[in-house]
């Protein structure tokens, strides 16, 4: 089974450094997911907000990167699978860490 998907991949310039909802916040993150639709950084499943999932829920973008150097890894939320990306996300400054 393949990712049918991968048509939405796109090169992105990353939303914040950090994720953007709980910078906003004051809140912490576990891991940073990059979607490869828009650039929405966002923190992962693991993290209290959870907010990579709600944006998915809300954009339907199906396609995150594992943000977190040097992850690069590819998933997609409809099809449930990890997906190959034809390159990573450089970032755009340094990536403050809060586990």
């Amino acid at each position: 089974m393949s990712c049918h998907h991968k048509n939405t991949i796109r090169d992105v310039t990353p939303s914040a450094l950090g994720c953007e909802e709980c910078l906003k916040i004051g809140s912490t993150w576990v891991h940073l997911r990059l979607c490869r639709a828009c650039g929405h950084v966002g923190c992962c499943d693991d993290s209290p907000n959870r907010h990579a999932t709600r944006h998915f829920h809300v954009t339907h973008h199906p396609i995150i990167e594992g943000y977190d150097p040097p992850e690069g890894w590819g998933w997609c939320f409809v099809d449930e699978m990890m997906v190959a990306l034809p390159n990573t996300t450089p970032h755009n400054g340094p990536i403050p860490r809060y586990y």
